[in-house]
């Protein structure tokens, strides 16, 4: 059983009748509370899956942990909702001797608030907690062609209900490997942080992310925290994105398609480029 699927009846209008209702996969979305050593630090929407990577990925991109070694157990707890399909809360128990500044991350969490008064304030805060990406990593323009049509192929859910947002981890050869989805956009990306955080990855220094859709500085930040020196997208960035990418140290592509793509930051990370 999928816990991020629901079957569903549904009728559908076409050529001006309504017909009789047929069954149809719908994208679940419910909340999931992170919490650590017992305290909640979050409530977030997602669809249910990998909510044990979701809640480490997040912890990693807010500075809270670094690599799977600050854990001590992961808990999830099971939902008192006769509905929800899965439980709704996570615990993460951290190693002895690690502390965290609760009041700190409650009145800072860069997932609901901006921290500062304009962008390069927000930026500035970023780089002081992560330095730029010191990788010489460089993909092939060919290469990076090859990717929205992997993506595409290794979303099964998304083929299903058509509403769900993707994250792709892609090596300089152009391999798939990993891929979370998620009906949030920056949750799909925390889940795979979290995967490989958990698989002692960290930081990405050697891959590609590829989202599904715009690059926002939300998502632009929480590459950069992972060491990500490649982020691509099927749609464009923002003014932000770009920015955290200049200043990050990251290549950083929109739009991009089966053959073409923009580049709006660090394209000497780009080889094998035509004059």
């Amino acid at each position: 059983m999928n816990p991020g699927l629901r079957a569903l009846s549904v009728q559908r209008f076409v050529q001006g009748v309504l017909r009789p209702e047929t069954p149809d996969d719908v994208t679940v979305e419910e909340p999931l509370e992170i919490r650590v050593e017992g305290q909640s630090v979050a409530v977030t929407m997602r669809t249910p899956g990998h909510d044990a990577e979701l809640a480490v990925g997040f912890l990693v991109t807010e500075g809270i942990i670094r690599s799977s070694d600050d854990i001590f157990e992961l808990t999830t707890c099971p939902s008192t909702h006769p509905d929800a399909v899965s439980g709704n809360v996570v615990d993460v128990l951290l190693r002895r001797g690690l502390s965290v500044d609760f009041e700190r991350l409650s009145r800072h969490v860069f997932t609901s608030s901006s921290c500062g008064l304009c962008g390069k304030a927000t930026i500035d805060n970023v780089l002081q907690r992560h330095p730029p990406v010191d990788s010489p990593w460089r993909i092939d323009p060919a290469v990076l062609l090859t990717l929205p049509p992997t993506l595409r192929q290794a979303q099964a859910t998304f083929r299903r209900t058509g509403g769900l947002h993707a994250s792709g981890l892609f090596d300089a050869k152009g391999n798939l490997l990993a891929l979370r989805e998620d009906v949030g956009r920056h949750n799909a990306l925390d889940k795979l942080i979290g995967r490989a955080c958990l698989d002692g990855r960290l930081p990405l220094s050697q891959y590609l992310v590829l989202v599904s859709g715009r690059i926002s500085f939300e998502l632009a930040q929480k590459a950069l925290v992972a060491g990500v020196p490649a982020l691509a997208g099927i749609s464009a960035p923002s003014t932000l994105a770009i920015d955290c990418a200049l200043r990050g140290n990251q290549f950083l592509a929109g739009f991009l398609r089966e053959e073409t793509f923009n580049v709006y930051a660090h394209p000497e990370r780009l080889s094998n480029q035509e004059p």
